[in-house]
């Protein structure tokens, strides 16, 4: 190895550096660590929920819900791994365990997806333990990888220990992106007994979060391990709970008053741990405001990719350029700059939703029905409603009709008189109506004279992007359809209508008339298409800017928040300040499943409420960031071990230093 780079630790020895840097060895390990264990963590959930739905046949409503509960369990648990780390085993140790209960939880998952294993009650069974031990395998060592990287660093490396906060959440994105392509992969394209394999999706991320665990240990020599502080949670509740309980026995005027209501534990608890705990407090009261980022962030589609590029991009460009025109980009303006991103990528979402939704159909409300008309006889047709002044124009053969028209109705439902307008002849038909429907009025030839249908129509677009068809049979005999090979409709003679199917765009469809058969482009039979309601016209493109805002909103606040954290925590307490940040993630999941389940809305109307309450927040944030003073753990302790040496040797005026090598 050079000589040049082993580099010496005053505090460690002889720790080695990657050449040429600041960079302790130890964090290639726990950063290809962490890029295994998110390889794991995101190529199982790539499959998950189309795994609720295939495998066990559960509707969406159930796959959903668990797939969310699932996720927010991942990030309630962190809170279970930093008190281990800090109070129990150390980090290094909490890693360990918690990594060998992630892979058999893995491991179970994957039995559990084997069909010949047991009756679908086992495989649940089996599934849910698995997911179960992955949440708290996940989610207990989130908040000590890290922190444990970040204990790498000395303390007067500040720079590089910010810069290892992006590398690591590079890690993670690019372990994300990869497993996110390869999983779904492994499932729909290699079978196992006779189906899609499931075993294999869930196996190979199994197979990754062990290779973690390899590699992580592989470096045990090279890392820093702190040791853990005792019960430091439960001391920390305990002096909170002593302050609070001292200051509301001396509330009489005589008494005077502390600079902090922590200081009113100070007849029982060090001033050392009172300061570390006012560290603490102040920066999860900073956390308030922000589980509102991740509300907007986690309804939203992020490509990985993005963030790879734009990481080194604000590194190396940015944050440079920032500091050369002479700005304090502090973390909070940073991260304030994260949130009004976000919030202005969901504004612009919110705006191409409404843009979307111009070419769906009307809201109805009682009282209201909508109608049109389809003349697919030879000559013109003028309709007319008795006591509704509609279709003022005649209606020409196989014209594409126009919009539906609104029809006001005088109760639930009305009988209405439609009268056909042809060739001087009056014919006269009656329908009943209901409200809050669609109809077409379908006019055709019929042994000489005209007649009619009504008939009902969708009332909403088809989700996923599928078109809805319906055929209508204009022969004398019956027709059969075949869709894409595969589905077969029937149709009625004389103008009956098929019932709906949802189809993907593009789909060949043959239809099959006594024995002739042909595709309709080519076949004898004439064809007609008419489109009921508009497709969309807003280009995929414009969802691009919505991508890159809140993108680059994610770097700006979820990286200097991870950094942020970790600098303004004690050395006893980076795992739990670590929990905090991530509990932030989990109460901005909750609060968005109340407000969907609570007061439902439209899409852009949920966009424009979150939008607003994020700006709002932002502000609460920035005025709260104004009143922060950053603190240097290494100085507070500095601090109280100066105050109370002082205090213990003013009979000989003495104070000693302490001396850094």
């Amino acid at each position: 190895m050079d000589e040049s780079c082993p580099l010496l630790d005053a505090q460690a020895g002889h720790r080695q550096k990657l050449c040429g840097s600041n960079y302790p060895l130890s964090i290639a390990f726990i950063v290809v660590n962490e890029f295994c264990e998110r390889f794991s963590y995101y190529g199982m959930r790539a499959v998950l929920t189309l795994y609720f739905l295939s495998f066990f046949h559960w509707d969406e409503n159930l796959s959903t819900a668990v797939y969310h509960a699932f996720s927010a369990l991942c990030y309630f648990t962190p809170v279970i791994g930093a008190i281990m780390a800090d109070s129990w085993l150390g980090k290094y140790k909490t890693i360990i365990y918690l990594s060998i209960v992630y892979v058999v939880g893995h491991l179970i998952k994957s039995v559990g997806a084997i069909p010949s294993l047991g009756n679908q009650a086992v495989h649940v069974v089996l599934s849910m333990i698995g997911l179960f031990l992955i949440a708290l395998g996940t989610g207990g060592i989130k908040p000590c990888v890290s922190a444990f990287g970040g204990d790498q660093f000395e303390e007067e490396h500040t720079s590089e220990r910010s810069k290892f906060f992006s590398i690591f959440y590079l890690s993670i994105n690019a372990g994300s992106l990869i497993s996110t392509f390869v999983t779904p992969v492994l499932r729909g394209d290699v079978k196992c007994f006779g189906e899609d394999c499931y075993a294999l999706a869930f196996g190979v991320p199994a197979a990754l979060m062990v290779l973690a665990l390899v590699v992580f240990i592989a470096g045990s020599g090279l890392y820093r391990k702190t040791p853990p502080q005792g019960n430091v949670l439960l001391e920390v509740c305990k002096c909170i709970g002593f302050a609070i309980k001292n200051r509301l026995k001396n509330r009489s005027r005589e008494i005077p008053k502390r600079d902090h209501w922590l200081d009113w534990a100070s007849e029982k608890y060090s001033k050392q741990l009172i300061g570390e705990v006012k560290m603490v407090t102040r920066v999860l009261f900073l956390f308030i405001p922000l589980p509102m980022f991740w509300a907007l962030f986690d309804q939203q589609f992020l490509n990985p990719l993005l963030i790879l590029v734009f990481i080194p991009l604000f590194d190396l460009g940015l944050y440079p350029l920032i500091d050369m025109c002479k700005f304090n980009f502090t973390p909070i303006r940073k991260m304030a700059t994260g949130m009004i991103l976000a919030g202005l990528a969901f504004g612009l979402a919110a705006v191409i939703e409404i843009k979307i939704n111009e070419t769906d159909m009307p809201r109805l409300v009682p009282e209201e029905s909508l109608i049109r008309v389809l003349n697919l006889a030879k000559n013109p047709v003028r309709v007319t409603i008795q006591d509704k002044d509609l279709f003022q124009q005649p209606m020409e053969a196989f014209q594409n009709p126009a919009e539906y028209s609104k029809l006001i109705l005088n109760g639930e439902q009305e009988s209405l008189l439609f009268t056909l307008q042809h060739q001087g002849l009056n014919l006269a038909f009656n329908y009943t109506v209901k409200e809050k429907s669609v109809y077409s009025l379908i006019v055709f030839e019929a042994e000489g004279s005209l007649s009619s249908r009504l008939i009902t129509d969708l009332e909403a677009k088809p989700e996923n992007g599928l078109a809805a068809v319906r055929f209508i049979n204009g022969l004398s005999q019956d027709v059969n359809l075949t869709i894409d090979r595969k589905r077969f409709i029937a149709v009625q003679e004389n103008y009956s209508a098929s019932e709906y199917s949802l189809l993907e765009r593009d789909i060949l469809w043959i239809v099959e008339e006594g024995q002739s058969v042909g595709r309709i482009s080519e076949g004898a039979v004439k064809t007609w298409k008419s489109e009921d309601i508009k497709a969309n016209n807003v280009h995929m493109a414009w969802q691009l800017p919505q991508y890159l805002l809140i993108s680059a909103g994610e770097v700006m606040f979820s990286i200097t928040g991870l950094a942020f954290s970790y600098s303004q925590s004690p050395a006893s307490m980076k795992s739990v300040l670590q929990a905090g940040w991530l509990l932030t993630v989990a109460v901005g999941n909750t609060f968005v499943l109340i407000v969907a389940e609570a007061a439902p809305m439209a899409q852009w109307a949920e966009f424009v409420l979150f939008t607003v309450l994020l700006f709002a927040v932002c502000i609460i944030f920035s005025i709260m960031g104004y009143f922060y003073v950053s603190v240097d753990p290494e100085d507070l302790e500095e601090k109280e071990e100066k105050r109370e040496t002082s205090s213990r040797g003013n009979t000989i005026g003495l104070v000693t230093q302490k001396t850094k090598l």
